[in-house]
């Protein structure tokens, strides 16, 4: 059975990515996004994978009751996905597509969002029992991509990530994307000020998108 979405991605339609995040700041960061309206959290497992792991568990306590969610990014592995999920993680996402790894979430009842490029790609993750597919990189991409694959795909949620901006989320979203993955531009600095009121700005951005407008 394919394991649903996390209400998050339907609630801001923005999920948040953290690159290589102090864990001494995560819970800080997190209460940022919540503040600005960000319900999905993703922290990828960039070397020391010991690290992110601990940034994973630190959120996932921190945020327990809230109607943030906590993900693991760059899951290149059903090893790899297996420590995150202990951590903490409640979904997983991957840069690319391996059906063995998607199929081992679904049955765990883990949501993921494997990474592909191409329609052959995208339908190959989305029957392995992906959630969602993570269309990346979505800047190479471009919403018109969106557009026509929805034509004859409208069932297969997609959420462009990579080199998303604030700028370009709104057309991703106005093409039929669920949702956009922003890095950098969103976490990066570590302030949850700024943090805050970005999140506010990319959330109302999308759901103007949403509203036509």
């Amino acid at each position: 059975m394919r394991p649903a979405l996390p209400p998050g991605l339907h609630q801001g339609g923005v999920v948040a990515i953290g690159r290589r995040l102090d864990a001494r700041r995560v819970a800080a960061i997190a209460d940022g996004l919540l503040r600005g309206g960000v319900r999905a959290f993703e922290l990828t497992l960039n070397d020391p994978e010991a690290e992110a792991l601990t940034a994973i568990e630190t959120v996932a306590r921190h945020a327990e009751g809230s109607e943030l969610t906590v993900g693991a990014g760059t899951v290149l592995s059903i090893e790899a996905a297996g420590r995150a999920i202990d951590a903490g993680a409640r979904f997983v996402v991957m840069p690319h597509t391996d059906a063995a790894l998607v199929a081992w979430a679904a049955e765990r009842g883990v949501p993921a969002f494997p990474g592909a490029y191409t329609p052959t790609e995208i339908l190959a993750a989305w029957r392995a029992g992906a959630a969602a597919v993570k269309l990346f990189p979505a800047s190479v991409a471009g919403p018109n991509f969106v557009r026509e694959f929805r034509g004859p795909f409208p069932d297969v949620p997609l959420v462009p990530t990579g080199g998303v901006t604030i700028e370009t989320a709104p057309a991703f979203i106005r093409a039929g994307a669920l949702a956009v993955g922003l890095g950098s531009w969103l976490t990066g600095d570590g302030d949850p000020a700024g943090i805050a009121e970005r999140g506010a700005q990319a959330v109302r951005a999308v759901a103007e998108a949403r509203a036509g407008r």
